[in-house]
């Protein structure tokens, strides 16, 4: 591993800051000053230290919630709002969620402290899906369906379901499966909102691989070692 980001994924400072860190020659590795950025380093066996201080690799860890509504994802010092992270043993506290999900919206998130297995799951390019149920006030037919996964232009962005699977329909209420990739700002909701249709609720019942299955509301549990490998690319 680069030591630059050893020393970020430690929570010494940023990648960016551990460069600077290494270059002023703040940094040894088994006791020799080291200056140069491409340096590679062992996490179980080197010793890092940064001005005499050891600095030890932490435990990563990958843990499925069950948010409930009105539960706000990013981190906010002081706000009225609830955070997910208050659902989370305290000494947790540094871990942030993996994309979100909006502050009237529920299911299933990751929270964690690994920024590589963050970035897979969120950036595009890697495809990971999220299976959303959506319960939209009136009747959903065909036609919007069609809409839905051929993609929608709103605000200068593109929207568009992967699948959209019709569960069940009246003239009053219509619940639609949604299989999505990207994860832009409130994308199933502005979709609906694009054709005249109110969302109501809106579930996150499944991440790539990963079911959000009988967990409760507000509950957690750790992600087991095959789940975890099974978000991640193969190598």
């Amino acid at each position: 591993m680069r030591l630059q980001k050893f020393l970020a994924e430690a929570g010494v400072a940023s990648r960016r800051a551990s460069e600077k860190i290494i270059l002023a020659g703040q940094v040894s590795v088994n006791g020799k000053e080291v200056r140069e950025l491409g340096t590679k380093v062992d996490p179980d066996h080197d010793r890092v230290e940064v001005d005499g201080r050891r600095i030890r690799p932490k435990r990563k860890i990958y843990v499925a919630l069950h948010k409930p509504r009105r539960f706000l994802c990013a981190r906010e010092e002081g706000s009225p709002r609830r955070l997910v992270g208050d659902l989370l043993p305290r000494e947790w506290g540094n871990l942030y969620s993996v994309g979100r999900l909006d502050y009237d919206s529920e299911g299933l998130i990751f929270m964690t402290n690994d920024g590589d297995f963050c970035l897979h799951l969120t950036h595009p390019r890697y495809g990971v899906r999220k299976t959303y149920i959506a319960t939209v006030e009136g009747k959903v037919g065909g036609e919007v369906l069609r809409k839905l996964t051929q993609g929608i232009e709103d605000a200068g962005e593109t929207l568009k379901a992967e699948k959209a699977h019709l569960i069940s329909a009246s003239n009053s209420r219509s619940v639609i499966e949604l299989e999505m990739c990207e994860g832009k700002n409130r994308e199933v909701r502005r979709m609906f909102e694009s054709q005249g249709l109110n969302v109501v609720r809106l579930q996150r019942i499944k991440i790539g691989p990963i079911k959000l299955g009988e967990l409760p509301e507000g509950k957690w549990r750790t992600l087991t070692e095959s789940e975890i490998k099974s978000l991640l690319p193969k190598i």
